[in-house]
């Protein structure tokens, strides 16, 4: 088991999780796709996820949130996690990584 010892390698453990959920939509995961905002940990080890969703009509928006928010809490050193849903700013394809845009043909 990996050994948590600061928010840092936490953080990259949270990541680790948000690149293993995909957009059913787009072969493509969550973090790469650029949905993620913000990912905040305080010494509580309480992680806060600040995403968007390609569109508000999105037929994941009722369970991606709560996917985020349970894997995430199956990391033993995390106290809690709430996603925070937010459209401002409202999602584009330039918030995709390279590695994305190379894997959905747009480069």
């Amino acid at each position: 088991m990996e050994e948590f010892n600061d928010t840092v390698n936490l953080g990259e453990s949270v990541v680790k999780v948000l690149k293993g959920i995909y957009d059913p939509e787009i072969p493509v995961d969550i973090y790469e796709l650029g949905l993620i905002y913000d990912v905040m940990i305080n010494e509580d080890n309480d992680v806060k996820v600040l995403m968007t969703l390609t569109s508000p009509n999105c037929p994941v928006a009722e369970t991606l949130p709560m996917e985020v928010e349970e894997k995430i809490k199956s990391l033993d050193p995390v106290n809690s996690c709430e996603v925070e849903i937010t459209f401002d700013p409202p999602w584009t394809k330039d918030l995709m990584s390279e590695e994305a845009k190379l894997e959905l043909g747009m480069l």
